[in-house]
């Protein structure tokens, strides 16, 4: 793959053999951001995992970064009333499922009362596939309807450990002060080690690293 002149300047610009302190990576992440757009500063974490483990959870972060959430909701009588009450873009029962099963995909996350589950089950090959299947564990299958828009407007967000053991997740701007993205930082690792597997020896995580969404991987020292 061919780097352009401006990733390799980004790319001398941090040691590769040092990890650093948060404050700093996160300094380093914007000092060497370098793209005409206002980059997403990510987080990727390495855990140690068994093949046996998931790891898998929302969080809400403080300092929100992106535009309003177009959220979708499967509901039918009083819980669909509370989902447009409560602020939901699209809100309906089968005739919404059809929608999306014949390809309508206008919308960021989806939420489901259980008993709407049956059919919204049948959009698998269509949700699943782009991570936007509601589910118990993401609390996006709830009789709470009107709690889940609520926090979902807020800023929750969904983060899962993919098949190497990465788990990676959006935490501001690169427009963004620091202090607010070490904040989004410290709440998200704060919660992904209370996913720690029970059964799991030795360390739960291997290696932290930032990165705006064009720039180079900065390791942090997460110890």
């Amino acid at each position: 793959m061919k780097r352009g002149k401006n990733y390799k300047n980004a790319v001398a610009k941090v040691d590769s053999s040092l990890s650093y302190p948060v404050e700093d990576a996160l300094k380093l992440v914007k000092d060497v951001a370098f793209a005409k757009f206002d980059e997403t500063v990510e987080i990727s974490v390495k855990l140690n995992l068994k093949k046996s483990h998931t790891v898998r959870d929302t969080v809400v972060l403080p300092n929100q970064f992106s535009g309003e959430k177009k959220i979708l909701v499967f509901a039918k009588g009083e819980k669909a009333e509370e989902a447009k009450a409560a602020g939901a873009a699209f809100v309906g029962a089968e005739e919404l499922v059809d929608k999306v099963k014949d390809g309508w995909l206008d919308f960021d996350v989806c939420v489901a009362t259980p008993d709407m589950m049956r059919e919204v089950g049948k959009l698998g090959p269509v949700l699943g596939r782009r991570g936007l299947m509601p589910n118990p564990k993401t609390r996006t299958v709830t009789m709470d309807v009107k709690g889940a828009i609520e926090e979902l407007k807020q800023g929750r967000t969904e983060f899962r450990a993919d098949k190497t053991g990465v788990v990676s997740i959006a935490i501001g701007k690169v427009s963004m002060d620091i202090a607010k993205i070490q904040e989004n930082l410290e709440v998200f690792t704060a919660e992904l080690k209370r996913k720690r597997p029970v059964d799991l020896k030795g360390d739960f995580v291997k290696s932290v690293s930032v990165a705006s969404t064009m720039g180079p991987g900065v390791r942090v020292d997460f110890k």
